[in-house]
């Protein structure tokens, strides 16, 4: 059966590969301004109209890529945590994680954005580290809650989690209800899950984070393998459990929080990407990651392309098609889960 998986998983890789393309090119044509497709493929080699290359340079490629990036790292959040908590059901939007990225986000937008930085590039690049602030804030507070006679049970995190982000979701809306209505809105519509950052500027300060954060989970993979196998066998193999289970909760958090900073409160993602990796792949980490995060990437471009198409000129935030398809596949395993 594993030999069978190994023949498998680069034949899944190049197909999701071709299919992500796919969806870069027909993304790119999707939308209120209709461009042909030989107009995209003018454009895309240099011998575009110069409005074509406006519209195609300046907003849609930028909007895909950081749609692209934002799905890859929220899919391999996901599959850490649902490695080191043994939980099918785990993800960073529901265990609370997105939203405490999201608070401190709005916190930071609320209080100090205005009174530090009066240059705009420079409050971008440092908005991923407030992110990362609230998000393991969220962490720290579900594990500790979660702890309970030298363990953390699954269900006791999951349950958490779910009070921490109702917490943290408290704590925007009170924020909200204090902002000028103009950024009241925007806020709402960030938080629901909009790719808002459409600016090369915010592909340049999340990719050095996914370069380096997402081949190092690969690295890891053997240990998220063992994890699952449980805490006894982890521990007679050798590694050290709560080092290693501890350090790649920090990398989940650090992927979800980055991804919260320029993606908005993005929910179901990393739930549905590593179940179907797995459902195509097996168990063996080395190839559910490559392959949730491919998904992740397509999941959310196609997202981002039917949020733009369906109400046009209107653009319906991609977390609200998400969670469309992601809600009734929650429920779908909350009802086959023992």
């Amino acid at each position: 059966m594993l030999n069978h998986q190994a023949k498998r998983f680069p034949i899944y890789l190049t197909m999701l590969c071709l299919l992500l393309v796919c969806s870069i090119i027909i993304s790119i044509n999707a939308g209120y301004i209709h461009i042909p497709l030989n107009r995209v493929i003018a454009t895309l080699t240099g011998n575009g109209l110069e409005q074509d290359e406006i519209t195609i340079f300046s907003f849609r490629l930028p909007k895909i890529f950081m749609a692209m990036l934002v799905g890859m790292g929220m899919a391999v959040s996901g599959a850490i945590f649902q490695a080191i908590t043994k939980n099918p059901l785990a993800d960073p939007g529901i265990l609370g994680i997105n939203a405490g990225a999201g608070f401190a986000i709005v916190v930071y937008t609320f209080f100090i954005q205005g009174v530090i930085f009066s240059i705009e590039w420079l409050s971008i690049f440092f908005m991923p580290f407030v992110a990362l602030v609230g998000a393991l804030l969220a962490a720290s507070l579900i594990y500790l809650l979660a702890w309970k006679k030298g363990n953390v049970t699954p269900t006791r995190m999951l349950l958490i989690g779910i009070g921490i982000n109702s917490a943290f979701g408290a704590g925007i809306t009170i924020l909200q209800l204090k902002m000028e209505p103009i950024n009241f809105m925007k806020t709402i519509v960030w938080l629901s899950g909009t790719i808002w950052g459409t600016s090369w500027t915010f592909i340049w300060v999340l990719l050095p984070w996914l370069l380096v954060l997402i081949p190092y989970t690969i690295y890891k993979s053997r240990v998220l393998d063992i994890m699952t196998l449980g805490d006894q066998v982890s521990i007679s193999v050798g590694i050290s459990l709560m080092r290693d289970r501890l350090r790649l909760l920090f990398i989940a958090v650090l992927l979800a929080g980055v991804c919260v900073a320029v993606g908005g409160g993005i929910t179901f993602l990393g739930l549905i990407a590593p179940h179907i990796a797995r459902r195509l792949v097996g168990a063996t980490h080395y190839q559910i990651i490559p392959i949730s995060a491919l998904l992740g990437g397509l999941l959310l471009v196609v997202s981002d392309m039917i949020g733009r198409i369906i109400m046009a000129p209107t653009e319906l935030p991609v977390g609200i098609i998400l969670s469309i398809i992601g809600a009734p596949y929650f429920i779908y395993l909350m009802f086959m889960k023992k």
